[in-house]
């Protein structure tokens, strides 16, 4: 999905709060000087970094997303960038890249995350490590994407409740694919004592699924040469029952 309509924009933080796999982040980049969130979205992470003290380069390929970013408390702080992991020759060496929300499932081709997590080393110092989380393709995350089993109810910044619910589309096992297409609805009720209508948008997705060893061989073959691996944002080790595959990769 590209985060392009500031009505959709404007719901991120009330669908994607400040959550465990936040606080995973944070405490992993701790120690590091240079970090740069590839896929930044509103800049939630990248604010908190630099409300430390640290060094933040923000990169998202949404302009409507970075507007946000640069409009939070610490957000004229961070170096934020419109655009993707091309930009990255020009940020300087960084102790630690993340690319948080799953956004290494919006790669559906092995060519495009391979030339990412390629760039991503590149834009290292020796040392620097790459941290990502993907969907564990054995959990079936998908099988909850359905009106019945995704509906929820958020509150938009004017007041308004909107009521969200996502559905996938006919295709093969995802499991023998890798991929997952779904589109998300998202319904704005009418605000009491205005003249404003019900208003419903809808944004068409596709995520790519891949196995612990997929995403191993494509992260050694990018050059990284030890991957610490994690199925929960306790850092409990990966198992049949995990839903994340947490890479941290040096």
């Amino acid at each position: 999905m590209h985060y392009d309509d500031s009505r959709l924009v404007a719901l991120y933080d009330a669908l994607n709060p400040f959550a465990a796999d936040t606080a995973f982040y944070l405490a992993l980049a701790q120690p590091a000087r240079h970090v740069v969130d590839l896929g930044c979205g509103t800049g939630l992470f990248a604010c908190e970094l630099a409300k430390r003290g640290q060094s933040v380069t923000g990169i998202d390929p949404s302009a409507t997303m970075l507007r946000v970013a640069r409009s939070r408390p610490y957000g004229n702080e961070v170096t934020w960038i419109e655009g993707d992991a091309s930009a990255l020759p020009f940020v300087g060496a960084a102790d630690l890249l993340v690319m948080t929300g799953h956004v290494a499932q919006v790669f559906i081709d092995d060519a495009s995350l391979l030339a990412t997590l390629t760039a991503a080393r590149r834009a290292l110092r020796p040392g620097g490590a790459i941290a990502f989380e993907s969907r564990n393709p054995a959990a079936r995350a998908w099988q909850n994407w359905t009106p019945e089993g995704s509906a929820r109810r958020i509150e938009a910044p004017d007041g308004r409740t909107v009521e969200v619910w996502q559905e996938l589309h006919a295709e093969p096992d995802p499991l023998a694919t890798g991929r997952v297409a779904f589109t998300t609805h998202y319904r704005f009720m009418p605000k009491p004592g205005t003249d404003i209508a019900e208003e419903t948008l809808s944004a068409q997705s596709e995520l790519r699924f891949r196995a612990q060893d997929e995403l191993t061989r494509l992260l050694t073959k990018a050059g990284f040469a030890r991957i610490d691996w994690y199925g929960d944002w306790d850092r409990a080790p990966v198992d049949e029952t995990s839903r994340e595959l947490i890479a941290v990769a040096r």
